[in-house]
């Protein structure tokens, strides 16, 4: 998405994660734990890719449940059955200013996130250098397209966790950082199918 705004978010969030007393950490699910939802999650993508015509050998799976501080962006290689690599992702404010949860919405405008299963579509370059154009193919994300919600890197995005600390916003864009970016177009470019992309919030 073009998030003109997305440095003056970043900054606040940083200032109010940095400036406030930090809140009493939660439990930090073990990677065993986290990874087990993401494979039953995967078996599910891989009969809609194979359904629909998608690549089945990659797909990208957010986890919106988990912390911003946490790495939930998953690359999951559908041939081996695991997980290759995890980044940080950030959800959008929801035009709030600044949200530690993610909230969820498809209204154009809105700024949210939206759950669904996403077409990674064309690459173009843009306010933050390459991008890609995101294509919704559910009702809950049908109009991201529309809202110009895209796959982006920003520099504010650091590439390691930062839990408790919640990671800055987007305006509804998945937006990583540059160097887990980079890794992501790498898989895209060279795809000779359509990668799909999942948000959700839900087990």
């Amino acid at each position: 998405m073009k998030t003109v705004k997305t440095a003056a978010v970043c900054a606040a969030a940083f200032l109010l994660t940095m400036c406030s007393p930090v809140q009493k950490q939660q439990p930090v699910q073990t990677t065993a734990k986290r990874i087990a939802p993401i494979d039953r999650r995967a078996g599910n993508i891989r009969t809609y890719a194979q359904a629909k015509g998608f690549s089945t050998r990659y797909c990208f799976l957010v986890d919106m449940r988990m912390q911003s501080g946490l790495k939930r962006f998953f690359v999951y290689d559908l041939e081996k059955n695991s997980v290759i690599s995890s980044g940080l992702v950030a959800h959008g404010s929801c035009g709030q200013g600044f949200l530690t949860e993610a909230r969820f919405s498809n209204t154009p405008g809105g700024g949210c996130s939206s759950t669904g299963i996403y077409k990674v579509g064309v690459s173009y370059v843009g306010q933050y250098g390459k991008s890609y154009r995101l294509h919704g193919l559910q009702p809950s994300n049908s109009n991201a397209y529309k809202r110009a919600v895209v796959l982006h890197a920003y520099k504010g995005v650091p590439d390691e966790e930062i839990y408790p600390r919640p990671l800055c916003n987007s305006f509804g864009c998945p937006m990583v950082s540059t160097a887990f970016f980079k890794h992501l177009a790498s898989l895209i470019d060279r795809s000779d199918k359509p990668i799909l992309l999942w948000v959700y919030d839900d087990v």
